[in-house]
């Protein structure tokens, strides 16, 4: 049985030197059927490789794809720990229950970390995306909605409407949370009262990747001036700030379960 916070344990050659071989990174995304949304999580994994070429990375998927959470934890080399980092931007159920069972579940040290979410460095991307938008903060009487997925899970939907303060509080500029699903108040309901109170409204997409969710908001967002793109696009080069992020749970995972 796979514990946290088990220390991996060095790994003797004949000649009696010690070598210990670092965690693998596991990023683990939901998974999607639109192929732009599959090249857009590729991305994201190829560039935290590139950044850390002294590190096996892998990626897999919590649903709709293959490798599932399994087949990536056991492509990992038989000697090596893993830490799991959800490549998700709030702690719902599939945090909270899918990936603590399937890690927990495994015959290796297994770490998991925190989603990305919440994380300034998120902000930064949103904020980025805003501007290539044409969004001006500094323009009176604008709106924007966070368009967010949604959950079941109140701390999920907790950590959105955290994202969408500092989001607030970062561009000076009026911002509500519209969701998706399963949550309330929904986008197109957002947007419609963003649009009774300011001269502009835009929707900032907090999505990961395109997808369906992204197809939800393009036309539940209709009413507004202006939808952002994702976080990550296809053919687009992964922000150094995701990277950064993502490289940082796992590292903040493996120090608290004492992974080499």
């Amino acid at each position: 049985m796979t514990l946290l916070g088990e220390r991996q344990t060095a790994q003797r050659p004949p000649d009696g030197r010690s070598t210990v071989v670092p965690a693998a990174l596991v990023a683990i995304s939901h998974g999607t059927n639109s192929a732009d949304g599959q090249a857009a999580i590729k991305g994201l994994v190829d560039g935290v490789a590139r950044a850390r070429p002294d590190l096996a990375v892998l990626g897999g998927f919590v649903d709709v794809q293959q490798p599932d959470v399994a087949a990536s934890l056991s492509a990992v080399r038989c000697d090596n720990a893993a830490v799991v980092v959800p490549l998700l931007l709030s702690a719902g159920y599939h945090v909270h229950v899918d990936l603590q069972r399937e890690t927990s579940a495994h015959e290796r040290v297994t770490a998991l970390s925190r989603a990305l979410g919440p994380d300034d460095r998120l902000i930064d991307v949103l904020e980025q995306r805003l501007h290539a938008a044409g969004l001006d903060p500094l323009v009176p009487g604008q709106e924007i909605v966070l368009a967010a997925a949604g959950s079941s899970d109140g701390r999920a939907v907790e950590d959105c409407r955290r994202v969408g303060a500092m989001l607030q509080q970062r561009l000076g500029v009026r911002v509500t949370v519209g969701f998706l699903s399963a949550a309330s108040p929904r986008l197109a309901c957002a947007v419609t009262a963003a649009r009774l109170r300011g001269a502009s409204v835009t929707v900032s997409t907090y999505l990961m990747a395109p997808g369906f969710f992204f197809d939800l908001t393009r036309t539940q967002g209709e009413g507004a001036d202006r939808v952002t793109a994702p976080l990550l696009l296809p053919g687009e080069e992964a922000p150094g700030a995701l990277v950064d992020l993502v490289i940082d749970r796992y590292l903040e995972a493996k120090e608290h379960a004492q992974l080499f």
